[in-house]
């Protein structure tokens, strides 16, 4: 178990609008793999390493901007973030994340630079520790990957 002051570390999962269409919307651009299987997988190889990871989804801003806020009380060590639409449009997400302090992967599904001119923008992007684009949901277990190697 990996440890901050006596409790196991813990990594959020937040995924944005839509992604609770995963496996059926636009299989040919998001995949099959549903969000239900990409969570579990995600919680199943978090937890053989030591680690607590939870997940949430939502289609609304608020909604997100609240699960950041409560990630700073709740203690998290480290996000992994799909803002989805949101990625080109909140400055009031992007400004929450500031706001908590807490690291953050950004991981987007299809590659967003080989796709329509206003996804090429990020509001996150430059306040990330890094970003995943374009592996499929794979994007989400590398980023979890790089985070246990940094928290170990």
């Amino acid at each position: 178990m990996v440890k901050n002051n006596g409790l196991m570390k813990k990594i959020l999962v937040l995924h944005g609008p839509n992604l609770n269409l995963l496996g059926l919307r636009e299989p040919s651009v998001y995949g099959r793999t549903s969000l239900a299987e990409l969570n579990e997988q995600l919680k199943t190889h978090a937890d053989a390493s030591g680690f607590i990871l939870t997940t949430q989804q939502s289609n609304s801003e608020g909604e997100l901007i609240n699960v950041i806020q409560q990630a700073m009380s709740d203690k998290v060590a480290y996000m992994i973030i799909n803002p989805a639409g949101l990625t080109h449009t909140s400055i009031a997400m992007r400004d929450a994340i500031l706001a908590v302090q807490i690291p953050f992967i950004e991981v987007h599904i299809s590659n967003v630079h080989a796709r329509e001119s206003f996804r090429q923008h990020s509001y996150f992007s430059d306040i990330a520790t890094g970003v995943i684009s374009g592996l499929g949901t794979n994007g989400y277990l590398l980023a979890l990957q790089a985070i246990i190697e940094k928290l170990k």
